[in-house]
């Protein structure tokens, strides 16, 4: 007997956090929706998260162009497919023209809440919001096996962000690798694994000659989206600034300690069983009053310590232990 697939359309961010934080609602509707088929739409950045979802038609990349043409050229792609259901996390004009048995479009809240519950929102999934998912095919995961073999725990790291503002100092990043994994440390002898895009390369330097050189998986401008992903599940604990990185850590099931200021956890902290945010003395909304676009060029993260995010890894570790 021949059954009749149901045809999603995903429109999903520009932005790797927030397609990372949206992502669950793709593996709940593959999970409960047999005959599902996906077209997912998202930026250049975000797009190969998705290469791997399953029952995938089509994965559209979608560059900005001037005066909207972005939208338009989208449309032309989609127009002609009477969907199932269209999920639009952009809140587009398109969504609405498009023919569709059901529709899901965002609309900007009232009351701001975590991008997790926002996405759950959009399908009624309020009470059971599902978690940030990624699909991952074996050959990455064979080589980010192969990536990680070794002895010792491993503490990954992204010490990168895309705003100066949101990014801890490296060398502080360079001083908590020495007091993990030091002799003392609570991953005594294990190794550091080091995380970023092509453009961190230089950015690492201090931090990868922080240990002796066969203890660094320096990972940086090295491997793609989804191979950082399988590797970042091998990890033992993942500390970063608030990046696509560090939500791909916790998607992963990694212990995430996320190191915030000038950006607000309450509503893109990480999300998952083991993870935490951790800030220093001062409230986003103090950030906002010396900073209220968000857009200059400060180094907001100074006044976080290296004792307290040491501290933080210390009993993060202890809770994320079993055995």
């Amino acid at each position: 007997m021949l059954t009749r697939s149901f045809p999603i359309l995903f429109i999903t961010s520009t932005r790797i956090g927030d397609a990372v934080l949206s992502s669950g609602l793709i593996r709940r509707l593959a999970d409960e929706l047999p005959d599902a088929r996906f077209t997912i739409v998202a930026g250049p950045l975000a797009a190969p998260l998705f290469e791997n979802t399953p029952n995938l038609d089509a994965l559209i990349v979608m560059e900005k162009r001037p005066l909207g043409m972005h939208w338009y050229l989208l449309w032309r792609q989609v127009c002609q497919t009477s969907w199932g259901l269209v999920v639009d996390l952009r809140g587009s004009i398109i969504s609405n023209i498009l023919r569709r048995k059901k529709l899901a479009v965002h609309r900007r809240n009232t009351h701001d809440v975590h991008k997790v519950l926002e996405a759950a929102h959009l399908l009624g999934l309020d009470d059971d919001p599902p978690a940030p998912f990624l699909y991952v095919d074996d050959a990455r995961r064979r080589r980010a096996q192969d990536i990680t073999a070794g002895d010792g725990p491993i503490l990954a790291l992204g010490p990168a962000s895309n705003w100066v503002g949101k990014v801890w100092p490296i060398e502080r990043f360079a001083q908590t690798a020495i007091r993990l994994l030091g002799e003392d440390g609570p991953l005594a002898g294990g190794r550091l694994m080091i995380l970023g895009g092509p453009e961190d390369v230089r950015t690492v330097e201090e931090l990868k000659r922080s240990l002796t050189k066969g203890r660094v998986i320096d990972l940086t401008g090295q491997v793609d989206l989804l191979t950082a992903y399988a590797c970042l599940s091998r990890a033992r604990l993942y500390i970063g600034n608030d990046s696509g990185l560090m939500h791909l850590a916790a998607a992963a099931g990694t212990p995430t300690l996320a190191l915030f200021g000038p950006s607000d956890e309450r509503l893109y902290g990480p999300w998952g069983a083991h993870v935490r945010a951790l800030r220093g003395p001062r409230s986003f909304e103090q950030f906002k009053q010396i900073d209220p676009d968000l857009s200059q060029s400060i180094r907001h993260m100074s006044d976080l310590s290296v004792d307290s995010v040491v501290e933080a890894a210390r009993v993060l570790l202890q809770e994320s232990d079993h055995g």
